[in-house]
């Protein structure tokens, strides 16, 4: 990974708190619930939260303006991640998070962008969410718009051939107004298995995601997904390139922040007990009505 360029001081230690409030309130959201995701949305949340607060021209009181810089979460199923984030950043209030996959609620399993303020796209049938994206981006550049779109991938998800045809297409059209981010936790819910059942290997292994992305041709980046200092950096060398679209493999691990859940598979989508959750808010040092410890 390269860390030629980083970004440091308050404004990093602000947004890695923001990421560990962030953390907590997902936690709590699945609890309550008694359904969804845990380990996705954990290893994505420092990226969205740096993007949301520090990357992205927004409006959050105008989430239709139509300026604005474009962010779509592919891996529709870590929505939970995206409603903090949103939340958090202003576009509905945090309470509303207790509604997360209820029935009647706004803020569904997968993104609705016909419900739910700040979504720019529908998502959920992996590979969908990037093609989409790569629509958005066509259709602002025959529009004569100049806002980037950011593309937000599973490494498990790269596996779907819709990813690849929507990365061809990319670079036959030269557009260097798409990010595509991949959030490369190395763990599957559904995968090849390793020595044992409960043993998953890794969708993709050493070089691959980057010599594949590379031989569509799209200029690639590798940054540490969890070193928000990086994150900014990396991201700010994407946006600024020119001549094509690029692709960050964002280096994380699935579950990060809860010792229990990190690297281990079956909190793709396991619901916390009374105890674990307990557990996971002390480690993030937040209480179970939220705040901090």
């Amino acid at each position: 990974m390269s860390k030629q360029t980083t970004v440091a001081g308050p404004e990093v230690t602000e947004l890695e708190d923001l990421a560990r409030r962030a953390r907590a309130h997902i936690v709590r959201t699945i609890a309550g619930a008694h359904g969804g995701h845990l380990g996705g949305p954990l290893s994505v949340i420092d990226l969205l939260i740096a993007l949301y607060f520090r990357v992205l021209n927004i409006r959050p009181d105008e989430p239709d303006w139509p300026d604005r810089d474009r962010c779509v979460l592919s891996k529709g199923h870590s929505s939970i991640a995206l409603y903090t984030t949103l939340a958090m950043r202003g576009y509905f209030p945090i309470e509303e998070l207790g509604t997360f996959d209820a029935i009647d609620s706004r803020l569904q399993g997968h993104p609705d962008m016909t419900a739910t303020p700040g979504i720019d796209m529908s998502s959920g049938s992996l590979g969908l969410g990037f093609s989409g994206a790569l629509g958005i981006a066509m259709g602002a550049r025959a529009a004569g718009k100049d806002f980037t779109t950011y593309a937000v991938l599973g490494d498990g998800e790269c596996n779907e051939g819709i990813v690849w045809e929507a990365a061809h297409a990319a670079q036959r059209y030269a557009l260097d107004n798409i990010v595509a981010i991949v959030d490369h936790n190395k763990l599957q819910q559904f995968g090849w298995h390793g020595d044992t059942l409960d043993h998953r290997l890794s969708p993709y292994t050493g070089s691959q995601l980057v010599d594949r992305w590379s031989a569509f041709g799209w200029k690639v980046f590798e940054m540490d997904g969890h070193d928000i200092g990086d994150v900014l950096a990396t991201v700010a060398r994407a946006r600024d390139h020119v001549g094509g679209p690029v692709a960050v493999i964002s280096h994380t691990i699935k579950g990060k922040g809860i010792s229990f859940m990190e690297n281990n598979y079956q909190w793709h989508a396991r619901v916390p007990t009374a105890e674990e959750l307990a557990q996971a808010l002390a480690e993030l040092g937040a209480t179970p009505a939220g705040g901090r410890s």
